[in-house]
């Protein structure tokens, strides 16, 4: 799933148009978010698995209950919570028997946060708690670089981050295994040269 934590507005131009047929249904490239109900909304793994599923494809609660293993009510609780806060909604419907079936999808590929964040780390976090480490694997993979440049292009790097996450998210799926992609670029207070120095 792709959470975007900045402030101020999306800048959509360089993003590269997604296949239509990833997930199977409609939804917007970017939405908007609180950072007080969204990131609320998704500090917990069954909502964060919900979203990651679908974006994929749209699903039932049942259907989406039963790839995670929990109770129907437990996942149509998450469900609601994630509706509220703007995450999901109904994308389609379908009778079955005499019941109308609801199919959930994302509102958008890529939720950007924008207000105070209490939790900086949370992404952090839960990486290190959903990390595996297959033995003779190469991945996971990991690398962290520090360089002095000027502003603007620190965000002509971000936009190309965004750009390599949205174009990971519409990678067909297939395989045994869902893997993860974390990216960012970050401000530090770790000493550089001055402009003067030799």
């Amino acid at each position: 799933m792709s959470i975007d934590k900045r402030s101020g507005n999306a800048d959509n131009s360089a993003v590269p148009q997604i296949a239509a047929s990833i997930p199977d249904y409609e939804l917007d490239d970017v939405a908007v978010i609180s950072a007080t109900q969204g990131l609320k909304a998704i500090a917990d793994d069954t909502r964060m698995a919900i979203l990651d599923l679908l974006a994929e494809r749209a699903a039932t609660t049942s259907q989406l209950a039963g790839v995670l293993g929990k109770p129907k009510g437990t996942v149509g609780y998450h469900l609601d919570v994630l509706k509220s806060a703007g995450l999901v909604h109904v994308v389609r419907t379908a009778k079955v028997r005499a019941l109308t079936e609801k199919y959930f999808g994302r509102v958008a590929r890529t939720y950007q946060v924008e207000g105070p964040m209490d939790d900086r780390f949370g992404m952090l976090r839960r990486v290190m708690e959903e990390c595996v480490f297959p033995e003779g694997e190469i991945l996971p993979m990991f690398t962290l670089r520090h360089v002095r440049i000027p502003a603007d292009r620190a965000l002509e790097f971000a936009q190309r981050l965004v750009e390599l996450s949205e174009e990971f998210v519409a990678s067909e799926p297939g395989g045994d295994t869902t893997f993860g992609l974390l990216a960012g670029l970050y401000p530090t207070a770790m000493p550089g040269w001055d402009g003067d120095d030799e």
